[in-house]
């Protein structure tokens, strides 16, 4: 399967050093369409992606933060998530770069994806 016709969650983050591109304008919009619940937002100047997930109660808001940090780690690529009771928010941004790149892109879907499982 080429990268074009594969989904997000399905590629693997790739290295990303302080030399990326980061994702442009038309980029932004098209791999918008792909995870549509997550929200671009600019926090100190830095363009990141949000979203907010709602659960019953704290445990399993916790489940899934630990979810979304095994995923950080297996493709060792590390958002910011906020815990709370019933509630999770996670912000995937490139540090490296100051910005987004297609790898916020791949995570958030495959967070997304978390909730299946």
């Amino acid at each position: 399967m080429s990268e074009a016709q594969a989904t997000l969650n399905e590629l693997k983050c790739e290295s990303c050093h302080a030399d990326a591109p980061r994702v442009n304008e038309s980029e932004l919009a098209e791999l918008m369409g792909q995870i549509p619940d997550w929200t671009p937002i600019t926090v100190e100047g830095v363009l990141q992606l949000e979203r907010e997930y709602k659960f019953k109660n704290f445990k399993l808001a916790w489940a899934f933060t630990d979810k979304v940090a095994q995923l950080a780690e297996d493709e060792f690529h590390h958002p910011e998530i906020t815990l709370e009771w019933g509630k999770v928010r996670v912000r995937w941004w490139s540090h490296s770069i100051k910005g987004l790149h297609k790898n916020d892109f791949i995570c958030a879907a495959k967070t997304d994806a978390l909730l299946s499982e």
